[in-house]
């Protein structure tokens, strides 16, 4: 160790010694080096033939003096080109049966991550661990803000297995940090405490929707593809939903239901009348009232903000007619065919991703009221009933899958037509079809030429479902 081409004990040289594997490849400095088996193995050829020391299965991080952990995580490319994050960050295995009684600062995870090196490569399934280039090299200490909702999503996980309830998990539990599924299906369970019932292998992790900023504020900020955020003010281009004191006394949860909980049970009027608004003639009327709540005031789209874009959380307003029926059904963002075709894996979906995050749902139902709107027409008028987090159940993930399957086998057969997707009278908790404003809209067909935007949308009997038996 004492010929090493960096000082071990000084964190600016191990980061400045990195920069000389950008744009290249292990095989530029290990020409006759010979791969390992398993898997996370470019990781250990990277410490072994790059940084120079032994691999083993040390409990602290891989940088033990600076406190810092090397962590090796795709990138790929979009049909434009762009480079985007491939999956999450896994930071490491969780025990059920001893880390259940950890406080987060004596986490594998706080202990570890805290401080990382994040070594960016391109994913090509082609090359082999030597060849794969390296795109950036990032110093990344988790920022104040970050770790106080990262603690508190630690917390919630622990919890759950604290209470033998680790085979209840679900990435949609938390904001940032989440506990990711780890393992083949089919792999034999995990003991767990408190409970004779296994529990399926989970990971921290932390979440795409994070790592996706992250590689945002590196593309824009890196030089000659190094970046530290160490130094630099901890400043972001997007709006901010809370400050660093919100954050110290309450939970993301508790902050935003609080800021609900004076206007439950009252009118659009009077609700108008409570933020100093005059009514709207738009059709989305009521996400605005709830925008202005939810972000105090001082964002134009909470779905924007940083706390939101990092965690994957959405906000999603949703109007209960006095039949008990929901208005309409819920849409999402249009289908990325490209990233469907390019996709193989179910968990590395986009969709998978988007489903398993979780949901801020605000309900509202109508009123024997009519509102008179200032273009003159009138409409039924709505409460506020509810404000609610959701999280997809594992069994309709299951659903989802399935979902998914049909969409990428119609994609891959070149059949991106109503016909072949799932349709709302099929009865099912989802459907593919376009948003009424662009259903003349056309997009890149990755088969060649172009075809119709379509999108993922939520059946209207499954959001009927979701409020009347699962908030």
């Amino acid at each position: 160790m004492a010929n090493l081409p960096y000082n071990e004990k000084d964190i600016s040289s191990i980061f400045n010694y990195s920069r000389h594997l950008v744009n290249k490849c292990l095989r530029d400095f290990a020409p006759n080096a010979e791969a390992h088996n398993g898997k996370g193995r470019l990781g250990q050829l990277v410490e072994e033939l790059f940084f120079k020391y032994d691999l083993n299965s040390r409990q602290e991080a891989d940088f033990a003096f600076v406190n810092a952990e090397l962590k090796c995580t795709p990138l790929k490319k979009s049909a434009k080109d762009e480079l985007l994050i491939k999956e999450r960050l896994v930071c490491s295995m969780i025990n059920y049966t001893v880390d259940w009684n950890k406080p987060f600062e004596a986490s594998h995870f706080y202990r570890k991550c805290l401080i990382m090196l994040i070594m960016f490569y391109l994913h090509n399934p082609k090359a082999s661990e030597f060849d794969l280039k390296f795109i950036f090299t990032v110093l990344w200490k988790i920022p104040e803000k970050d770790l106080l909702i990262i603690r508190k999503d630690y917390d919630t996980i622990i919890t759950k297995i604290k209470n033998g309830q680790a085979h209840t998990l679900s990435e949609g539990d938390t904001m940032y940090l989440g506990a990711c599924r780890k393992g083949k299906k089919g792999d034999s369970l995990m003991p767990q405490h408190n409970n004779e019932i296994g529990a399926p292998r989970r990971a921290w992790s932390l979440k795409t929707a994070y790592m996706r900023i992250v590689l945002d504020e590196v593309k824009k900020n890196n030089v000659g593809g190094a970046y530290c955020n160490y130094e630099l003010p901890q400043s972001t281009t997007m709006e901010s939903l809370f400050n660093v004191e919100d954050l110290r006394n309450n939970s993301v949860d508790e902050i935003l239901l609080g800021r609900f909980k004076r206007y439950r049970g009252k009118n659009y009027r009077q609700i108008c009348e409570m933020l100093n608004m005059e009514p709207s003639n738009s059709k989305a009327k009521y996400f605005i009232i709830s925008n202005t709540i939810a972000g105090n005031g001082h964002v134009s789209n909470v779905n924007k903000t940083e706390e939101f874009e990092k965690s994957g959380l959405t906000m999603k307003t949703i109007r209960v007619k006095k039949t008990g029926t929901v208005k309409e059904s819920m849409s999402f963002e249009n289908i990325d065919y490209q990233e469907v075709l390019d996709c193989e894996e179910w968990t590395d979906s986009r969709l998978y991703e988007l489903f398993t995050s979780r949901f801020l749902f605000v309900i509202f139902r109508e009123t024997d009221e009519v509102v008179h709107l200032p273009n003159g027409k009138t409409e039924p008028e709505y409460k506020l009933e509810k404000v609610s987090f959701w999280t997809m159940p594992q069994d309709d993930l299951k659903i989802t899958q399935q979902y998914w399957n049909n969409i990428r086998q119609d994609v891959l057969d070149n059949h991106i037509a109503p016909q072949y997707f799932w349709n709302a009278k099929d009865g099912r908790n989802f459907h593919v079809r376009p948003k009424a404003r662009v259903a003349d809209d056309m997009t890149e067909n990755p088969n060649g030429g172009m075809v119709k935007k379509y999108c993922y949308w939520f059946n209207q009997k499954y959001v009927k479902n979701i409020i009347e038996n699962e908030l």
